[in-house]
């Protein structure tokens, strides 16, 4: 009986003991994880500020300063502008600037529509600018510019060039308007591609009718001319014809109003003798 107490105790130390050694391990385990995280995460932060420290000194080293802007597709008036728009001077870093900024700015000017920025390492800024161009003017309250894509985009001026065809109607719900313009934009491409007395140079109003009628009024033509909007360009030649028999019958100058919405031909009206 003796015997057995004692190897009953010498077990149960030796139990404690492996315990102990167990609990040991896995400190020392745990240990040995914390310290892998501590360093990585020692050397992430090593490596974080020695980019921003390099970030800093790119920002403010001389050799990364903004000494040149080469703006493209504008005048020298224009330039001038958009740089002074934009604050840009040699005492900026060209790292610094923030392009998304700077092309939110410059697309304020009135007469710019769209612009793509670039750096170009060490000292130049480099600006596509898209300048607007008129392709009418809108008359509603006021007259404005109309570019291509049947946007208004500027209010029309005293000094501004008012030598454009003046687009009439416009309804005052901007949607609908926005509407009138994208259709008045197809007449005048269409217009663009004649030449002579029927070229767009020779129109003098637009005027938008409802259910997308639209007249035209010519320079050299004291009548109204009516068409669907998508309709001009299969009709055109048969408005020439109708004009020039006119002209040769000696009816042209009497003529008020040439209607071509009809399939065989046109309604032509006169005035009383």
């Amino acid at each position: 009986m003796k015997k057995r107490a004692i190897l009953t105790k010498r077990s149960l130390r030796e139990k404690r003991e492996r315990a102990v050694f167990a609990v040991f391990g896995v400190i020392q385990r745990i240990g040995s994880g914390v310290l892998k995280v501590f360093l990585f995460v020692a050397v992430i932060a090593a490596v974080s500020l020695s980019f921003l420290s390099i970030y800093h000194y790119l920002l403010t080293s001389p050799y990364m300063k903004l000494e040149q802007v080469n703006i493209k597709g504008v005048d020298e008036e224009i330039r001038n502008d958009l740089i002074e728009m934009c604050g840009l001077n040699s005492e900026q870093s060209l790292l610094g600037l923030n392009l998304n900024k700077l092309k939110k700015r410059m697309e304020e000017h009135l007469w710019i529509r769209s612009v793509k920025l670039e750096r170009r390492f060490p000292h130049t800024l480099i600006v596509e600018a898209e300048k607007q161009v008129p392709a009418a003017l809108a008359l509603t309250d006021r007259f404005y510019y109309v570019n291509r894509w049947g946007e208004i985009f500027k209010t029309v001026s005293g000094t501004d060039d008012n030598d454009f065809p003046i687009i009439t109607g416009l309804s005052k719900n901007s949607s609908r308007a926005q509407e009138q313009l994208d259709k008045t934009m197809h007449v005048i491409t269409v217009l663009k591609s004649e030449d002579d007395l029927w070229s767009l140079e020779k129109v003098s109003e637009i005027h938008l009718k409802k259910d997308g009628e639209i007249s035209l009024y010519f320079n050299h033509l004291r009548a109204e001319i009516t068409f669907m909007w998508n309709e001009l360009g299969d009709k055109m030649d048969g408005l020439k014809k109708v004009a020039e028999h006119l002209n040769q019958s000696g009816k042209i100058d009497a003529v008020t109003h040439i209607n071509l919405n009809y399939e065989d031909g046109a309604v032509v009206s006169f005035r009383n003798s």
